[in-house]
């Protein structure tokens, strides 16, 4: 704390002098919007910052305050905030329409790159965010399998819909979220990532789990990495049991490796579920995978194989102004370092704040 001859100034003080026009935008969004915020790991103290630019690895608020973004725009941004390539990409379709309600080329683009870079990816599915990506993924396996319980693990977030929401980030003793049915629960075997003999046994001796769902980066968006050989011994025993292995690579597709931990760890799942990265920083998601099991979204070999159809429907579905951003970067992805210097960058990072917490004496 700084010390003035009248009184103590604290941080909070100090930012919200700095902060004035964001503390008045707040006050408005709170009149109509709940909480004054848009997305719930936006809520900051005593209210949040309103961004108006933003650049690279910088971004500027609405009172002309400069940061360093760490967060890359929910881990979207790979290449960072208005890269050259994707603003050219996003203006030019701009003029083209930004919603045609029709197929179009940049979506076959767009397939291709997520085909070539991801090992899983034999046909994809496009979505429009991540959560409604791990809805499909699950629906796709039960349908597949014929079997209606899922496996997941505390901690692991897969979006917000109902079948994933207790356990990952609350409601860890079992018990069920608001506006949750408790039937979804009974759907849910949900485990410690750690007790891989509890996993291997609950696998081997039920005949209803339809799918593992988990992120291979660990619990807490990689906070708590996986035991080792974690990937490999689940990927043996759902083979095994016929069980449908599922990698949410939300946050580490395309830059944990431009195939993502499955590419990184040379462990390929049956399904896997896709967005931030993906989509060059607009709203996308995907579910990518075995033809098998994917083509129960094809009409003809579905009834080929003598399977229902599994129906999906979307209206932004591979949307043209989605589509463009996300060619232009995962074109980028494909061709250049832009993972390797990502990881090289993160590194320096961690091992900076390392220092700094040794220098600083932090217990």
């Amino acid at each position: 704390m700084l010390t003035t001859t009248n009184r103590r100034v604290t941080i909070e003080d100090e930012y919200r002098a700095r902060t004035r026009a964001s503390a008045a935008l707040h006050a408005e969004a709170c009149t109509v919007i709940p909480a004054g915020i848009t997305h719930d790991s936006r809520l900051t103290l005593p209210y949040p910052i309103f961004v108006a630019r933003a650049a690279g690895p910088r971004k500027w608020d609405v009172d002309g305050n400069e940061y360093v973004d760490y967060f890359g725009g929910h881990g979207a941004l790979l290449l960072g905030h208005a890269h050259p390539a994707v603003v050219e990409a996003v203006q030019r379709q701009v003029s083209l329409s930004t919603h045609w309600g029709a197929s179009h080329a940049l979506e076959v683009r767009w397939a291709q790159l997520v085909q070539r870079l991801i090992p899983s990816a034999e046909r994809i599915r496009f979505t429009a965010s991540g959560t409604e990506a791990s809805h499909l993924a699950l629906r796709l396996a039960r349908a597949f399998t014929g079997k209606p319980k899922i496996m997941r693990f505390v901690g692991h977030f897969h979006g917000w819909h109902g079948e994933v929401v207790a356990g990952a980030m609350s409601h860890f003793d079992g018990s069920v979220p608001a506006g949750i049915a408790p039937s979804l629960l009974d759907q849910s075997i949900v485990l410690p990532a750690e007790d891989i003999p509890r996993i291997v046994e609950t696998l081997q001796t039920r005949d209803d789990i339809a799918a593992v769902i988990f992120e291979p980066s660990g619990a807490s968006w990689g906070q708590v990495p996986l035991p080792p050989g974690f990937i490999a011994r689940l990927r043996d025993v759902t083979r095994k049991q016929g069980v449908v292995l599922i990698f949410d690579e939300v946050i580490t597709g395309f830059r944990w490796s431009r195939g993502g931990a499955q590419a990184r760890y040379g462990v390929t799942p049956d399904l896997c579920v896709l967005a931030k990265i993906l989509a060059g920083g607009l709203p996308g998601g995907a579910v990518a995978g075995a033809k098998a099991i994917m083509d129960q979204l094809d009409l003809a070999a579905a009834k080929a194989a003598a399977r229902e159809k599994i129906g999906h429907q979307g209206t932004f579905n591979a949307n043209p102004l989605c589509a463009a951003a996300a060619v232009a970067t995962l074109g980028i992805v494909e061709t250049t370092d832009a993972c390797e210097r990502a990881e090289a960058a993160a590194a320096e990072i961690r091992n900076g704040m390392r220092r700094v917490l040794i220098e600083e004496g932090v217990p």
